[in-house]
């Protein structure tokens, strides 16, 4: 005689539960894997590719005014020129933000100046020309002295700072924000030769530094 052997509930519940599990489990591990992969090709694209930071030169800058309003409020209007360089083959860049600003013995003598977002193709080259601006903006008291004692002897020498984010772009595949600073030294005649009341203009260009 045969025995007839009935399964509880309980041991059909158990069983499918555990079924179940295992289903998630090979899921979870399908899923994981094909991230990893995924993250593992893009890192391999990128050190295969290794996208070179921007280049930037400064080509013109010229003041119009820089004067003090007062003993210690300044006003300020300087245009520039800056080339800015793609030097990657395969790699394009988003430049989604980008401020300048002018300095003076380490004091700003003007307001952050945007430029608008724009894209750049590889091997790419663009000008960026803009007006930096201030209108009664506090400077330390020794600021005419400075520049009294530059007009003696005959030069001076401005700094320009941008601070940015910009992406990189590499086929349908475009990579998150890095931060980046350039920065530029430029040097112009200021002493008795000058013409008074005109502008004061540098044309001989300068490279400038790039950090990513």
């Amino acid at each position: 005689m045969s025995q007839i052997q009935e399964k509880s509930p309980q041991h059909c519940a158990k069983k499918k539960v555990i079924n179940i599990n295992k289903h998630h489990k090979k899921l979870i591990y399908t899923f994981t894997t094909f991230i990893l992969s995924i993250l593992l090709l893009i890192l391999v694209i990128w050190f295969i590719l290794h996208p070179s930071k921007p280049e930037f030169a400064l080509k013109e800058a010229e003041i119009y005014q820089l004067g003090l309003s007062g003993s210690h409020l300044l006003n300020s209007s300087i245009q520039i020129t800056l080339l800015s360089k793609n030097p990657n083959q395969k790699v394009g860049i988003y430049y989604d933000e980008i401020q300048v600003y002018a300095s003076y013995n380490g004091q700003r003598i003007t307001l952050d100046s945007s430029i608008p977002p724009f894209y750049q193709e590889n091997k790419d080259t663009n000008l960026l020309s803009m007006v930096l601006i201030a209108n009664e903006l506090p400077v330390d008291p020794s600021f005419g002295y400075e520049m009294g004692r530059d007009q003696m002897v005959g030069r001076l020498v401005l700094k320009l700072k941008s601070n940015g984010r910009l992406r990189w772009k590499v086929g349908t595949w475009v990579s998150g924000r890095y931060m980046f600073i350039v920065n530029c030294v430029v040097v112009l005649p200021f002493g008795s030769s000058a013409a008074p009341g005109g502008p004061l203009i540098s044309k001989q260009g300068a490279q400038c530094l790039t950090t990513v």
